[in-house]
């Protein structure tokens, strides 16, 4: 059975460019971790029991979702949890909106790395399955 967490805050930590992500505390990192791992097993409905090391690209999938988790964090604090940041610079000014954590999530293509390890499950103890004729 692979024994949680999958990821190690170190691992987050080499892997990110971002400065916040890299200067985020390793107990910050665990929730970051933690609940990447929780997203993947919902996603998957897999807890990946039958495995004495999870596959790799369930861990890339987690070590890019707990990324975006800290950095998501980061972006929170730094703009006081608002939706919109307005600046102006001399004759220039703009208006960002951030977009939302489950826009990012999509960027993050983590189907691609999941899909393999999907389990269905039965809906009212029926399971159908289908295929292309």
């Amino acid at each position: 059975m692979a024994e949680r967490p999958w990821v190690n805050p170190q691992e987050v930590k080499d892997y990110s460019e971002l400065p916040a992500v890299q200067d985020r505390s390793t107990a910050r990192l665990e929730v970051d971790i933690a609940r990447a791992e929780q997203y993947v097993i919902t996603y998957t409905h897999n807890r990946f029991e039958k495995y004495e090391e999870v596959p790799a690209p369930v861990k890339t999938a987690v070590i890019l979702l707990a990324e975006a988790y800290a950095s998501h964090a980061h972006l929170m604090v730094k703009t006081g949890g608002g939706a919109f940041k307005s600046e102006t610079f001399d004759d220039y000014a703009y208006t960002a909106g951030d977009s939302s954590f489950s826009e990012l999530v999509d960027a993050l293509d983590l189907a691609a790395l999941l899909d393999d390890y999907v389990i269905a499950e039965p809906r009212n103890g029926v399971t159908l399955r289908m295929r292309k004729l």
